[in-house]
């Protein structure tokens, strides 16, 4: 079992090119189900494994007040574990081939207005020293180049390109996309590294953004500081960097912006995912023609 979960994740990292915090996950996942075989059925060998047994699983997970949606996660890590077993022939057929998700909710992501995006920039207008100048640069980068989080993170100093205006970034599945960025941000890029030359000690020197120890960033930094950035001027409950993403997605659309440029942008593999930023989109058109139409105005 456990030389089939090594190549289980050798087959995610390698093959289907996942993070590895995405790897850890579902490794994760599916050694809770292991778990839960063995205390509840006696049964160590999950490989052969009946759909009834999956489902008294997700009972539990249910009665254990686990979120819908985070219970569709753990099944896609088993579902993705089998179907490496099918491929490598070790079982004939999954024992999840007639399941169907659980419902979830559909949340609405709310994007910042550009009125918030401006007092939000505008309490920094003219940063000071390093920690101040990435802040800024951070968020703004963010909001006019709709990159991920982990992107934004990983942006390393040699795919910033100063001359040419733009950055590479490595997306979802390692794939590399080329954004262009606009020049009010290029100087901020400039501004920026000038500061980061005086970081005494470097040790993450690859990583365009540093901790002023010169570590590489974090996920719970980058979503504190935009977090922070946002509470004095938005009192909408979510304020992260995917919302800034949205914004971004959205405040293109608004302005005229054609569906498949955003995709390109955003780095979406199809149109489907990059609809859910129209909604937005859809409301200011409706007020447009709400506020136009002579037969709305009597």
């Amino acid at each position: 079992m456990a030389t089939n979960k090594d190549a289980f994740r050798d087959y995610l990292l390698l093959e289907k090119k996942y993070s590895s915090h995405t790897v850890t996950a579902y490794c994760n996942d599916i050694a809770s189900f292991e778990l839960f075989n063995t205390i509840r059925f006696d049964q160590e060998n999950i490989y052969q494994v009946n759909y009834s047994q999956i489902r008294t699983w997700i009972v539990s997970l249910v009665d254990d007040d686990i979120s819908n949606t985070s219970v569709n996660r753990k099944i896609a890590s088993l579902k993705a574990f089998y179907k490496f077993l099918l491929k490598t022939k070790q079982i004939e057929v999954s024992p999840l081939l007639k399941h169907k998700a659980l419902k979830t909710p559909k949340l609405l992501q709310i994007p910042f207005s550009e009125k918030e995006l401006e007092d939000a920039l505008s309490h920094v207008q003219n940063p000071v020293g390093f920690e101040e100048i990435r802040n800024k640069l951070i968020v703004d980068l963010f909001y006019t180049t709709g990159m991920r989080r982990t992107e934004l993170i990983h942006l390393k100093v040699v795919n910033v390109n100063l001359s040419g205006g733009t950055v590479k970034v490595q997306g979802k599945r390692n794939k590399e996309r080329i954004l262009p960025v606009l020049p009010i941000i290029i100087n901020q890029f400039s501004l920026y590294l000038k500061e980061r030359s005086s970081v005494l000690s470097i040790v993450d020197g690859d990583y365009f953004f540093l901790t002023k120890k010169g570590l590489k960033l974090n996920d719970s930094f980058v979503y504190r500081l935009i977090n922070s950035y946002f509470s004095a001027v938005s009192e909408k409950v979510k304020k992260s960097p995917h919302i800034l993403r949205h914004t971004f997605a959205t405040h293109l659309l608004n302005n005229g912006a054609d569906l498949n440029s955003v995709k390109e942008l955003l780095g979406h593999s199809s149109l489907a995912s990059t609809q859910i930023y129209t909604h937005s989109s859809l409301t200011e058109l409706k007020k447009v023609y709400e506020d136009a139409h002579p037969r709305n105005q009597k």
